[in-house]
């Protein structure tokens, strides 16, 4: 799981800004929200320009070059926060995995080229390169002095966890394939005025296509029904049919002509679920945009069922409430820091307590 991580010089964000998920509260309600001591769940509030979609796309960079999912276009324009356009942008992640440690962190420069790496594991440091200097544990990874050598100069600015992990034979529980295995999983998308992800997937599909190819038309009318309380009454495919077709009466209508902008925006969010069994971490920017303040909230449990961490960014304040999650689940992003909301003041927050109202009457100070 995702432990802790922080960000600087990255887009908006000049200062370093850290998220901390291994320190929850003691609240004895919602607890499929925390997870071996790590938050699992939680929704990021803030005001407009505060950086929720940075937060979520510099969570999401470490993806861009440990593997080869799919990239967002055109990500490393802006990359750089730019007061400081010549700085190093600077990325910071901890693990957990079991009772294991892992502690990775980089730099890169204004164009994505990575100049700074090391991996420290619990508490022992595995390799650092920074600059023209490099060093490594060679009792983990015997090296000879030509690849030392390459690897100190680097010119084509390899990452070494990835020449680690395609150079020595290792075991499915060693720490660099729960490391590789944790960030194939990652998955960040969104659904404003175009469709963006990044992560857990190679290729790019046709909605419709793919539910009636996986023969998901009947579980796909069920799941829109169950959410959002729509009935929608799908015609039975034929073979090589790819539109998704409804019947009203003695007619057939196509499901992309009639269906709202929510409801295109839940067949979106149906797709990834649909995928969220390999997920490890997903976070999903302004996931309710469209929808109805209710469906937000059954949307969410829905989400929060799921065995990964799953993470979201909104602007509804009717979510932030005990009976959805916890105040150490509920995060305000501000003035370049993060944090829970029972951090954000001094008054004991309970179940009983209305968290929207205090949020709404400024009594949370990030």
């Amino acid at each position: 799981m995702l432990v802790r991580f922080a960000v600087k010089n990255y887009r908006g964000f000049s200062q370093r800004l850290e998220w901390n998920l291994s320190n929850p509260s003691n609240y004895e309600y919602n607890n499929y929200a925390i997870k071996d001591g790590v938050i699992k769940n939680g929704i990021v509030y803030g005001p407009n320009g505060s950086g929720k979609t940075n937060l979520g796309m510099a969570l999401f960079d470490i993806v861009n070059h440990l593997t080869q999912k799919f990239k967002k276009a055109g990500y490393y324009n802006n990359f750089v926060y730019a007061g400081t356009p010549n700085a190093l942008v600077e990325f910071e992640y901890i693990f957990k995995f079991d009772e294991q440690s892992v502690e990775y962190t980089y730099s890169k420069t204004r164009d994505g080229r990575l100049a700074n790496e090391s991996l420290v594991v619990d508490g022992k440091i595995v390799f650092e390169r920074k600059g023209r200097s490099f060093a490594i544990d060679e009792t983990a990874f015997s090296m000879d002095t030509n690849v030392k050598k390459g690897l100190t100069e680097n010119a084509n600015h390899v990452s070494i966890v990835n020449f680690l992990l395609t150079s020595y034979p290792l075991s499915k529980s060693h720490y660099l394939i729960k490391i590789r295995d944790f960030v194939d999983g990652m998955l960040w998308f969104r659904n404003l005025d175009i469709r963006e992800f990044i992560g857990l997937e190679t290729n790019v599909y046709v909605l419709d296509e793919y539910i009636i190819k996986k023969k998901l038309v009947e579980d796909f009318q069920y799941f829109l029904d169950a959410v959002s309380g729509q009935k929608f009454k799908f015609v039975t495919p034929e073979k090589n049919d790819k539109v998704l077709m409804c019947r009203y009466g003695n007619e057939k209508i196509p499901f992309d002509v009639i269906a709202s902008t929510g409801t295109h925006a839940l067949m979106l969010l149906y797709f990834w679920i649909q995928k969220m069994g390999e997920a490890s971490l997903v976070f999903i920017d302004e996931f309710d945009a469209f929808y109805h303040f209710e469906l937000s909230y059954e949307v969410c449990k829905r989400l929060f069922s799921l065995d990964c961490q799953v993470f979201t960014s909104s602007h509804n304040t009717y979510l932030m409430n005990n009976d959805l999650l916890r105040p150490d689940c509920n995060f305000i992003l501000q003035d370049n820091k993060i944090k829970a909301l029972c951090d954000c003041t001094q008054k004991e927050l309970r179940f009983a307590h209305n968290i929207e109202k205090i949020y709404r009457g400024k009594g949370f100070q990030v």
